[in-house]
Formats: structure tokens, C-alpha cells, sequence
């Protein structure tokens, strides 16, 4: 079988050196002190889903075979290199050797099997398990060697597996001990969880990069007041505040001794609706919702102006996402909705429950939308801790919530698991056959033009009678310290860059 070599062997030398230079420099250590709002709801890199959850354990304690650069780009992970048959349906991977993980355990291709089986597995019920389903066997050719398998092509393949964390192989059916205490290969090793304080991370002196990470520990402090986070990095007693509300943002311009990183966002707002339950088991009342909102009302209101309406895809995904001047229901137009709700045999107004994210963001957006709807649906908010809130969205037990959620690079990482019937994050019962036939084309075809195609005919379905109404982009902000250098800002919210910060002693 011919084959195609695809990698970063001459890059991962190039970064050697470097990083040899790196090493022969004195290292100033220190604690960087991060502030975040609140505590997350588990460490288990296969299971968690809420931001302040993926930002402490993402590129931080794990590490896929894959990552995602600054640009947007894929490159090598935990894998050196990669080649990819002819026909799309083989990838063999040569993995980095001389690889632990922070229990001192060797790294190889038995934790990547084991970590793709247990992602896959319908019992740990992973919200990632549709990023990996193509794949139908892993091979393990040796220590540092391992081939998938996939059922059919998959385009997507090398970016979703930046999204796959790879644990240990002995926690392949354990659910529980992950949650609490993360075991990686990044750069950072968990220390201490002091609940409704902080979370600490250490430096993992065994870490695969030489003279990396710079610091000698990382703390995430959990500082619900946007006010107390905003004169605390003013203060000098915290460096990092990632993820940052508008608000704050812009209180933060032009201060002295911190700079505010900004990107436009991959993640967006959004209103899910649950279409198990009446009335949004119906299109035109999902359509006739979105004909209620006035997004650029929510981005001034709620945003403060930084932010754009949102389509079903990030403007960020140049190469992918249509405007949304496209989407005929985002013109507002209140007479249209009810005239549509009333074809619908729907009786106004429609009473019901929406969970609210505890962030600030959220909460002025779903005072702003039950304004908006209001005389059609009539809306009682539910501010819930971030606990219950993610547990009732994986029973599917709403009828609307108001949330932020993460974008990708590739349009099927997003797409698939969520709008696929059954797929795993599906938490809106929503099934269309269409939709489904949509999405399995995008993943086979590995043509950009045709893949572009697909995409565009499933961003103008959803966008009206989808589960989501997409609300905002907005610009994703981080304060730093003028303390702090290297630190680098990624659409993707991730803190890659904590690698290369260094910390003014």
C-alpha cells in the first residue's frame, strides 16, 4: 500500500534546539496566579464539558496526539509523525519516545488504544465519543507505533484527535478517579484541589520538551466577582485572567501594568431548545424563536458592541463560515413570528423554564432574549451553579438554556456531535435524516470544495430550524500582567502558551 508521510520531524528538532537554548538559560520560576470564576465541575479530560473544566486540564496537564497552533493549524502532539494511506482509511502513527506521565508510568501506543476505546466506550458516555466513532481498530505495532483503522474516510480525523486527551492505560474503565485527581503528559502536574479556592498545577520536571515549562507552579483561583478578579490583577495579585467578560475588558483598557490579549472567539452564545418537548419538536416555532431575537440588541446590551451575530460557524473559520446576512430568520420581525407560532396551532404565550451558565455574559443575555420573546414565550430564568447546570443539560432536562459552548477548527467537530441523531452531545433530542446525511458526506469527502459545499447547505438548515439559535461572537479577551511574558492568546481558549510564560521575579 502506498503511502503518504505527513508530520513534523524537522519541526520537533527545530523546537529541540530551541528548546536546548531554552535550557541553558537561567529559569526564573514562580507561581503564576490565574483567576477564573468559578471552580470546575471535574478534571476527567473524556467527561468535562464546562470552560473553567477544559481551560485547567487542556494543553496544560494533557496533551492528544495532535494540537492546535495559534493559527488554527494542526501540528504534532504526543505523535512525531503521521502517514495516511492512499484511500484515507489508515493513519499510522509514530509516537514521541522517552514520554511519562506525571505518575512516573511510561507513555505508549497501549495508553493511545486505551484512551480512544474509552472515549468510545457507550459507557463512559464521553461527549467526545463522536470524534472519534470512525474509527473501527487500533493496532499496536510497537512501544511508540500504532495504527487506526477507520471505517470510512474521515477528513477531520488529525484535528478532533487534538481534542482527545490520552490518559494512562489502566484508567480505560475508570469514570470516577480522573475527575478528581488528572493524571497527563503536559507540562503541568495536578498538585491540590482546595475546594471554593483553588486548583494548583506544578512544574513536571520530566516533561517531554527540555528546559519547559518556566514556572514553577500555576494556580487557578476561583474569584466569582468580575469586580474582585478586575482590582486583583490591578493589585498585582493575580497575573492571568483567561476567558474575561466585556465589561471588564473594556474597564481593563489602557490600565497600567496589564495588558488585554484579544482574538476573535471560535466559542459563541447561544439559546439551546430542547425538542422533546413542545413547542420546539416543531421547525417553525424554532424558526419563529429566532425571528424574536434581535441579535445586535444582545451584543450591545450584553456584549458591550465586541461581538458579531453569530451563525451556526465562526467568522474565525475563514475558509468555512457564511456571513450571517445569509439566514432569513435573523432579520427580526416580531409580526412574522407570531403570525408563524399561530400557523403552528401554538397558544401564546408559551410558558417556559431557561437554565442560565453562571457567568455574567449569559445572564444579561437571557434578560435581554425573555424581554425580546416576550408576549410569545414567557420565560422564568433558572440561575444554577455550574454543577447542576451541566448536569441538567446532559439529561436533556430543559426546555431552553442560555450558554456559551466552544468552537473547533473543523466544522465536523462541532457539527457532528451535536446536531447527528444520537449524537453525543445531542442534548436536544434533535433528529433529522437530511441533517444526518449531511454530516456523514462531510466526513467522507476529503475534497475541500465538496466538503465547503456540504457545509454551506447545513449552516443555512440550522441556522433557522436547528435546536440553537446562535447568538454572538464575541472577542475573546485575557488580562495579563505586564509580569508575564510569553503568553499567547488561542481562539480556541486554550492555555497552550503557559508553557513559555516566564514570571518577572
Amino acid at each position: 500500500m502506498t503511502m503518504r508521510k505527513i508530520g513534523g520531524a524537522q519541526a520537533l528538532a527545530a523546537a529541540g534546539l530551541l528548546a536546548g537554548t531554552l535550557a541553558a538559560a537561567a529559569d526564573n520560576g514562580g507561581k503564576l496566579q490565574i483567576a477564573i470564576d468559578s471552580a470546575p465541575a471535574g478534571l476527567d479530560p473524556h467527561l468535562i464539558t464546562a470552560f473553567n473544566s477544559v481551560v485547567v486540564v487542556q494543553n496544560t496537564i494533557y496533551e492528544g496526539l495532535t494540537a492546535i497552533d495559534q493559527d488554527l493549524s494542526v501540528v504534532p502532539g504526543l505523535a512525531e509523525n503521521w502517514e495516511v494511506s492512499d484511500d484515507g482509511l489508515t493513519y499510522t502513527f509514530t509516537l514521541a519516545e522517552g514520554v511519562t506521565f506525571h505518575d512516573g508510568s511510561e507513555f505508549t501506543a497501549e495508553d493511545v488504544a486505551a484512551s480512544i476505546e474509552r472515549v468510545q466506550a457507550e459507557k463512559t458516555g464521553s461527549p467526545l465519543a463522536s470524534r472519534v466513532s470512525p474509527i473501527i481498530e487500533t493496532e499496536i505495532v510497537g512501544p511508540n507505533e500504532i495504527v487506526f483503522k477507520l471505517e470510512e474516510p474521515f477528513a477531520p480525523i488529525l484535528s478532533s484527535l487534538a481534542t482527545i486527551a490520552i490518559v494512562p492505560s489502566e484508567y480505560e474503565d475508570d469514570v470516577d478517579s480522573l475527575q478528581q485527581e488528572p493524571v497527563g503528559t503536559g507540562p503541568f502536574a495536578f498538585s491540590e484541589w482546595q475546594p471554593n479556592s483553588y486548583i494548583e498545577l506544578t512544574r513536571f520536571e520530566d516533561y517531554r520538551e527540555d528546559g519547559k515549562p518556566h514556572l514553577d507552579a500555576a494556580r487557578f483561583n476561583f474569584v466569582p466577582e468580575s469586580a474582585t478578579r478586575q482590582v486583583g490583577i490591578q493589585a498585582g495579585d493575580y497575573h492571568l485572567l483567561p476567558g474575561l467578560d466585556p465589561a471588564t475588558a473594556l474597564q481593563l483598557q489602557g490600565q497600567p501594568n496589564v495588558t488585554v490579549q484579544e482574538t476573535r472567539d471560535l466559542s459563541y452564545t447561544l439559546i439551546g431548545m430542547n425538542t422533546t418537548r413542545e413547542p420546539f419538536d416543531k421547525a417553525e416555532v424554532r424558526t419563529a424563536f429566532n425571528m424574536l431575537l434581535d441579535r445586535q440588541e444582545i451584543i450591545d446590551g450584553a456584549l458591550f458592541g465586541a461581538g458579531i451575530p453569530a451563525g451556526p460557524l465562526s467568522p474565525a473559520l475563514v475558509n468555512w463560515a457564511l456571513d450571517a446576512s445569509e439566514f432569513a430568520c435573523y432579520e427580526t420581525d416580531r409580526e412574522g413570528a407570531m403570525e408563524m407560532l399561530e400557523e403552528a396551532g401554538v397558544e401564546t404565550p408559551v410558558k417556559l423554564t431557561m437554565n442560565v451558565l453562571p457567568r455574567q455574559d449569559t445572564r444579561d443575555i437571557a434578560q435581554i432574549v425573555q424581554q425580546q420573546v416576550a408576549g410569545a414565550f414567557e420565560i422564568e430564568l433558572l440561575n444554577q451553579e455550574i454543577g447542576q447546570f451541566v448536569q441538567d443539560w446532559r439529561n436533556s432536562d430543559f426546555d431552553l438554556f442560555v450558554s456559551a459552548n466552544g468552537g473547533s477548527p473543523d466544522p465536523d467537530e462541532y457539527f457532528y456531535r451535536t446536531f447527528y441523531g444520537g449524537g453525543s452531545t445531542n442534548v436536544f433530542g434533535y433528529d433529522d435524516s437530511s441533517v444526518d446525511e449531511l454530516l456523514d458526506a462531510g466526513r467522507r469527502e476529503r475534497e475541500y470544495a465538496d466538503r465547503k459545499s456540504i457545509y454551506d447547505q447545513l449552516q443555512r438548515k440550522l441556522a433557522c430550524e436547528g435546536p440553537i439559535a446562535h447568538l454572538a461572537y464575541g472577542n475573546l479577551y485575557t488580562a495579563v500582567s505586564d509580569e508575564v511574558d510569553g503568553f499567547e492568546i488561542y481562539a480556541n481558549m486554550r492555555l497552550r502558551s503557559l508553557a513559555d510564560v516566564t514570571l518577572a521575579q
